[in-house]
């Protein structure tokens, strides 16, 4: 009888994203607080409350989406293998949380300079 490392290898993978994802989720929002702090006018209580919100939701993609591709279709029968399947998850992982941090980025400076345009017409004489 072989012996299978496919749980094993979900024993490793599962905390591993969700530990990448809660740092990754942490450090967007901890620094996002002065964007939406801007976008907002100063008015902290909309601006925290939009940021946890954002932070909820990006918790619940990214956890969903590490939860829906865990599934190891073949079967793990050494360590060599195990390395490479748990490196081809976890790799592929952080790429597509790269994208979604960096598409977060993108909301927030597309937020902040939305806002700069509504405050400089306002400041316009007319």
């Amino acid at each position: 009888m072989e012996r299978s490392f496919n749980f094993l290898a979900y024993l490793i993978y599962l905390p591993l994203v969700i530990l990448v994802t809660w740092y990754v989720a942490r450090t967007l929002f901890k620094n996002g607080r002065v964007f939406m702090l801007d976008i907002f006018n100063g008015k902290t209580e909309i601006a925290f409350a939009t940021t946890r919100l954002f932070e909820t939701g990006f918790y619940l993609l990214n956890l969903g989406f590490a939860f829906w591709i865990m599934n190891i279709y073949n079967n793990v029968e050494d360590n060599t293998q195990l390395l490479e399947v748990l490196s081809h998850k976890i790799g592929g992982f952080c790429i597509y949380l790269g994208v979604m941090l960096f598409f977060n980025l993108y909301l927030f400076f597309r937020g902040r300079r939305v806002a700069r345009e509504r405050a400089r017409m306002q400041e316009l004489p007319g």
